[in-house]
């Protein structure tokens, strides 16, 4: 169903420092930067991009929005959840663990980037 998600940033460079450590802390790539400047990251079939907006305003979060990315175990969790807290980002909600859902049991890691994009990390529990 989606191809690729992209946010908005107000710095990119800051941005990138972020992403970059996220995503590092799960086996991924830094960002590769096209002629726009705008950051590509790609990791396990996924594309996630970064880039100021279009329209020249400022980047903003959605308010009730959150991306979620799964994790192959609650440590890569931890792991994405401690590179994102440490390179600019804020951690949300509870501490990661354990949640109950009607979708079974999920491990959950949440965080805002610098930007105050919401960010979840997530992995499904054995049965």
């Amino acid at each position: 169903m989606f191809s690729h998600m992209m946010v908005g940033s107000n710095d990119i460079a800051r941005s990138k420092t972020f992403y970059d450590a996220l995503f590092g802390a799960v086996g991924g790539k830094p960002a590769i930067q096209d002629d726009r400047g705008r950051l590509i990251y790609m990791h396990n079939g996924g594309v996630f991009m970064v880039t100021a907006p279009i329209d020249g305003d400022p980047a903003c979060n959605g308010n009730g929005s959150t991306i979620g990315f799964a994790m192959a175990s609650p440590e890569q969790a931890d792991a994405w959840h401690k590179a994102g807290s440490e390179n600019g980002g804020t951690a949300i909600e509870d501490a990661p663990g354990v949640r109950t859902s009607p979708m079974g049991a999920l491990y959950l890691a949440y965080l805002r980037d610098p930007d105050g994009n919401k960010l979840c990390a997530l992995h499904r529990m054995p049965a």
